[in-house]
């Protein structure tokens, strides 16, 4: 099932002109959640993700790939957006990430700070003054954290 979920989504996101930058699927006993992030050089409008939604609904309909009630929420991956893959990691390298794992590294499941590097099996990060290196394979999610602090003349935030 994943595996035809996977082309659906791809072939529908691509085939309307857009980047699939991913998706989550959380199925649950009795209903499931379908979110997809979608982009593109021009930016996304909610007539995008619409545009999406409908398609992508109407074909999982049809395919009755999703067996119980489900939410199917189309949206940008927006400025605080999640990683999916080692390549979404690799543009952030030098930012803030918030990564939380499905295991524990070092007692620790929750982490954020700067990234260092990411490779194709981890991640490096620097927690206050601790580095921290985190497979792939237990990454539960991660996501940029946006930083708002208002910039000093020079270019040094406050």
């Amino acid at each position: 099932m994943q595996e035809r979920l996977d082309t659906l989504i791809n072939t529908t996101v691509t085939g309307l002109g857009y980047e699939l930058w991913g998706y989550e699927y959380r199925p649950q006993t009795e209903s499931a959640l379908l979110r997809i992030f979608i982009d593109s050089d021009q930016g996304i409008t909610v007539e995008d993700c619409g545009r999406v939604s409908h398609q992508i609904g109407a074909s999982l309909d049809v395919d009755d790939l999703i067996p119980v009630a489900y939410i199917l929420e189309v949206s940008s991956p927006g400025i605080d957006r999640v990683l999916f893959i080692p390549a979404h990691y690799s543009l952030y390298v030098g930012k803030q990430i918030k990564v939380r794992t499905r295991l524990p590294v070092e007692k620790r499941r929750n982490f954020v700070g700067k990234l260092q590097d990411a490779n194709d099996t981890h991640i490096f990060m620097d927690v206050e003054g601790t580095a921290y290196e985190i497979p792939y394979e237990i990454i539960d999610r991660g996501r940029v954290v946006l930083d708002i602090r208002p910039q000093r003349k020079g270019g040094k935030n406050a």
